[in-house]
């Protein structure tokens, strides 16, 4: 059996525009010649699927699982061109089955995510039969696993109907905090405040330097229509982007439920009703298409 090298593989990448794992084994299967990989490839309609991949898909189902004991989920978006598809009993059992091997897998990022085993091939092989199925651009466009560090809990919220998805790592110090229902109201409180608030950072930190002085330079253009005195502007800068990041930073920001507190100040004022000290570690939001 010929060699496929790398260079192979990537030859015939451009000439079909097709994903690199279908390539080699379409040149796996043809003992390397170029020509017969090229007609492999149309037989079985992977060319086809390609073709489709420039349509927008905006659409689609967001869905989360977790593990049965909290330590570890995970959160993926699948993408279809029109809601007409996305709300098919289909396509629901289609995404479905994805997650759950997701789930399954050691996947912990879209890459590894698409090469995870199903069926007689890959996801990445599964989602493009689905699109010679359907007509339409289909892919698995977002995938992202937690795996709790220490003590504490993994959790999800899926809300309207898989529009938006997120996953949420809190910790504590005690092993037992979990089990307690105070610690349980937090953590759900918390995924319905993201969802809703659309945070970008847990912390000023998580904002590229680049956005917030792109936003300072926006106020300070306003302020000078205004008119203001220059040797003002500065102060008012500073007052306008630390609301900037109230409204951006997910501890920084009011609670939906009670906006007279801070995310961050709940989270403490639980900790010590619980016992414990508490941190939300890390968090995740997708919105369908964004």
């Amino acid at each position: 059996m010929a060699t496929i090298t790398a260079s192979l593989v990537k030859e015939l990448r451009e000439k079909t525009n097709v994903g690199m794992m279908e390539c080699k084994k379409a040149l796996q299967e043809t003992d390397g010649d170029m020509d017969a990989a090229v007609k492999y490839l149309r037989e079985r309609g992977i060319m086809k699927a390609e073709g489709k991949a420039d349509r927008e898909a905006s659409e689609g189902i967001i869905a989360a699982r977790l593990s049965a004991d909290g330590k570890s989920g995970i959160l993926a978006e699948v993408n279809c061109e029109t809601d007409f598809v996305s709300r098919n009993d289909g396509f629901v059992a289609f995404v479905n089955e994805i997650v759950d091997a997701l789930a399954a897998s050691g996947a912990k990022n879209l890459e590894e995510a698409l090469a995870v085993k199903l069926g007689q091939g890959t996801v990445d092989e599964f989602v493009k039969s689905k699109v010679l199925e359907l007509g339409e651009n289909i892919r698995l466009r977002k995938f992202e696993r937690f795996e709790l560090s220490d003590h504490g809990t993994i959790a999800q919220y899926i809300h309207m109907g898989g529009k938006v998805g997120v996953l949420l790592e809190v910790g504590a110090e005690s092993g037992e905090t979990a089990a307690k229902e105070e610690f349980r109201d937090l953590v759900k409180d918390v995924t319905l405040h993201i969802a809703a608030s659309a945070p970008r950072g847990l912390s000023r930190e998580d904002i590229p330097a680049e956005v917030v002085d792109a936003e300072r330079e926006i106020y300070r253009a306003r302020l000078i229509e205004q008119g203001k005195p220059e040797n003002i502007i500065e102060n008012i800068l500073k007052g306008q982007v630390s609301k900037f990041y109230a409204e951006t930073i997910l501890t920084e920001q009011a609670f939906v439920k009670d906006p007279d507190t801070t995310v961050g100040k709940l989270v403490e004022s639980k900790g010590k009703e619980v016992g414990d000290k508490l941190a939300i570690r890390r968090f995740v939001r997708f919105g369908l298409g964004e």
